[in-house]
């Protein structure tokens, strides 16, 4: 019955200053609709998947997170090192890939991940 992953929204405090970081952090070039189409590329996946309320993998008073695929995490972490964005936490490597998580302007945690 699902074809595909529709989209992610919500609500920011700051629009254009939430707009602005995701371009310069991530390179996500958001429109003037406030937003961009991320396409899929093949062999890349989507996940879908729950965390108990009191699952510690990220902050319990995030009730979502954020994870996108990148290409390269080793020069991820350049960019964002010349650009002054620190780690919320450093390089994991492990059965699922490599990870790392940044901070967006309102505290959200992101993960970064190369598979």
């Amino acid at each position: 019955m699902i074809k595909g992953f529709g989209g992610v929204f919500w609500r920011t405090k700051n629009l254009e200053a939430t707009k602005k970081w995701y371009s310069d952090v991530l390179k996500i070039e958001i429109g003037d609709w406030n937003g961009t189409m991320i396409k899929q590329e093949s062999g890349n996946q989507t996940i879908f998947s729950f965390f108990t309320e009191d699952d510690s993998y990220f902050p319990t008073e995030q009730q979502v997170m954020l994870n996108f695929q990148v290409y390269d995490l080793d020069e991820v972490i350049k960019h964002l090192e010349q650009i002054g964005v620190p780690l919320a936490k450093n390089k994991e490597v492990g059965d699922y890939g490599k990870f790392v998580w940044i901070e967006d302007p309102e505290g959200r945690l992101i993960e970064l991940w190369e598979k």
